[in-house]
């Protein structure tokens, strides 16, 4: 019997994979990525989901990339510390997206849809990456996203993540934050948290046809 709590139908078939990327600026064209982080989404027999595993890179500056001092002080990225074990953005990206489509593959689903707080910078930052890579194989979309930022104002009344995630009563660590790692992880509880909340019409619907034998 078909599970109408599958993931593979909760979003149109998009697998939700949540991403954040650490940078040497804000513009995606001209300014290093430093660190990436993809979380897998996971999803239980009754539609529930929870954060699955992480996958995370040190990355590279590519060659000519900008730095800018501001954004490495409020990240504490040194690009040249010799114990990062930093790889080339190629590199990385397809091992990122290798356990991406894995993951899609494994959820019946047919591409990935990026998540993140404020979702188009990460999502910028990943398509550029991929352009100068010559990468033909991205498993995400390539404009579409969910942003927790919107699904955090509608949910919780708060947009900056520290204080959705304080108002979702989950536990938030200041030393943490502005690791790529770190903010995947906690963004993605909070988007299994907020989505957690809300179950769709289709759901309760197909639910009760399978209950009555329909």
């Amino acid at each position: 019997m078909t599970n109408p709590f599958a993931i593979s139908k909760r979003f149109r078939g998009f697998l939700p994979v949540v991403v954040d990327v650490e940078t040497g600026g804000f513009n995606s064209r001209t300014d290093a990525l430093l660190e990436i982080a993809a979380v897998l989404i996971e999803s239980h027999d009754d539609g529930t989901l929870a954060r699955g595993r992480t996958i995370r890179h040190h990355v590279k500056p590519f060659p000519g990339a900008n730095l800018e001092p501001a954004s490495l002080a409020v990240n504490g990225i040194d690009p040249d510390h010799p114990l990062r074990l930093a790889i080339d953005e190629s590199e990385a990206l397809k091992d990122v997206f290798g356990e991406i489509r894995r993951a899609v593959k494994d959820a019946n689903c047919s591409r990935a849809i990026l998540v993140g707080h404020n979702s188009a910078f990460d999502l910028s930052f990943v398509n550029e990456a991929v352009e100068r890579a010559s990468i033909k194989r991205n498993p995400f979309h390539p404009f579409s996203s969910f942003d927790t930022a919107t699904l955090c104002g509608v949910t919780y009344g708060q947009t900056v993540l520290s204080r959705a995630v304080q108002a979702a009563g989950l536990p938030w660590d200041e030393s943490q934050a502005h690791s790529a790692a770190y903010d995947a992880e906690i963004t993605a509880d909070i988007f299994c948290d907020a989505v957690n909340r809300f179950q769709p019409t289709y759901n309760a619907t197909a639910l009760a046809k399978n209950s009555h034998g329909i």
